[in-house]
């Protein structure tokens, strides 16, 4: 099974509805806190291709993007497939 990966912040209500999208259909994910762990705001530019905003996200090594991104495949019945 692939892993997920958020990189967040404490105040970015994005990232809140990611982890909650994510526990509502129970999948554990890594969280990386940018804020906590600055050092990692470095990681997550070059993982993400540059992009700056929170939640950046990654199923396995694949970047899903933020969290419109994370939504539209659990719309599109998508996301638990690229957990498999």
């Amino acid at each position: 099974m692939n892993t997920v990966t958020l990189y967040t912040t404490d105040t970015c209500p994005y990232c809140r509805n990611a982890k909650a999208l994510l526990a509502s259909r129970g999948i554990a994910a890594e969280e990386i806190n940018v804020q906590a762990e600055p050092g990692k705001f470095q990681e997550m530019l070059s993982r993400s291709g540059g992009r700056r905003s929170v939640p950046q996200i990654f199923i396995g090594q694949t970047h899903v993007g933020g969290f419109d991104e994370l939504a539209r495949l659990d719309r599109q019945g998508s996301l638990l497939s690229m957990l498999a």
